[in-house]
């Protein structure tokens, strides 16, 4: 039986070619990230999940970002999901609505991602909306550390009720820095105790609730020279030693501009390895995967097969049609289209 290795990719277009095949075989791939790209349709995706699953034993891990709002990679026969903010906005007016509505919209989200052959999704984003991201916006959740912490508490208990795993992000958070680190490097220069206090608490406050954390690629430049996500301080001193966290670790993808100052992308990935990331994500730059599966070295250890055990799914995934016959996800529904409606 293979191992699951560390580095997740992506794959070329809507069906898996004979160099997406050959690639996947490599024992350093553990996972598939899919984006729009990859999706025509309900019945194409859930072949292209099967093809990929059936390459591996165990099943390589298929993942994306498919959060709601802006960040929604399924459209077409998905149910359409609000941005994360609409959750806050619920909040200020409806607590306990709120929390039924978070718990909802993950159920939601997970159960249709499942059906169709999907395992996990980076959310919840637990950044603080702090009015200044121009990536983060309304994928924020609220601007109080302490809200973000109880509806992402909800948001992943509805993730579990189907079956999936979930990843916070972007620590410590990415809400003050202003630039987006798709295209340029963030720096967020306030002080340590700013961000560990306020912005990281909600990695502190839901605890073993997160199975994965992605880091920012964001320099807190009181604090390190060095995003995030290619430092040992954020990550090995702060978020595993301080707050305790044990599960899985990814970067961001490696390919974003904020990643650059790392060097080539193969040293982007052993930079985030040192650094303590479990995952290196390098999505959407074929040239870009074959070079890090080749550079990189890594020695396989069983607390990475425990954490990877953490993402798989758990229990069977009902189809489509067996959602729609089922009274708690029609009622799940319900309350998704209730955020969908302009605040009153």
């Amino acid at each position: 039986m293979s191992r699951l290795g560390p580095v997740a990719v992506g794959v070329e277009g809507k069906s898996l070619t004979a160099t997406d095949r050959e690639r996947l075989a490599h024992p350093l791939v553990g996972m598939v990230i899919l984006f729009s790209a990859n999706y025509e349709s309900p019945e194409q995706l859930i072949l292209l999940c099967s093809d990929i699953h059936a390459l591996r034993d165990p099943p390589l891990l298929i993942a994306v970002d498919h959060e709601g709002g802006r960040v929604q990679r399924f459209r077409d026969g998905f149910t359409r999901l609000p941005p994360m903010r609409r959750l806050g906005e619920l909040w200020d007016r409806d607590v306990l609505l709120a929390c039924r509505a978070a718990a909802s919209l993950g159920y939601v989200m997970a159960a249709e991602l499942r059906a169709h052959g999907v395992d996990m999704t980076f959310a919840p984003v637990l950044d603080i909306d702090h009015g200044r991201s121009k990536v983060i916006g309304d994928r924020a959740l609220h601007s109080d550390a302490r809200v973000v912490s109880m509806l992402a508490a909800h948001l992943t208990h509805g993730l579990l009720l189907a079956g999936m795993a979930n990843c916070g992000k972007h620590f410590p958070g990415h809400g003050w820095a202003e630039a987006d680190s798709h295209f340029e490097l963030p720096v967020d220069s306030r002080a340590r105790s700013d961000i560990v206090n306020n912005d990281a608490a909600p990695y502190r406050w839901l605890g073993p609730m997160l199975a994965g954390v992605m880091p920012a690629h964001v320099v807190y430049s009181q604090i390190d020279r060095e995003p995030a996500g290619f430092s040992q301080h954020w990550i090995k001193k702060v978020l595993r030693e301080k707050l305790g966290f044990t599960g899985a670790v990814f970067s961001d993808d490696l390919l974003m501009a904020g990643a650059g100052a790392a060097g080539t992308v193969a040293q982007r990935a052993e930079a985030a390895f040192n650094a303590g990331c479990d995952f290196a994500l390098v999505c959407n730059d074929t040239a870009a995967m074959d070079e890090v599966l080749d550079a990189v070295q890594w020695q396989h250890t069983a607390e990475f097969d425990l954490r990877v055990a953490r993402l798989k799914p758990r229990g069977p995934a009902p189809s489509m049609t067996r959602l729609r016959e089922n009274a708690e996800y029609r009622s799940a529904q319900q309350d998704v289209s209730v955020l969908l409606k302009d605040p009153a």
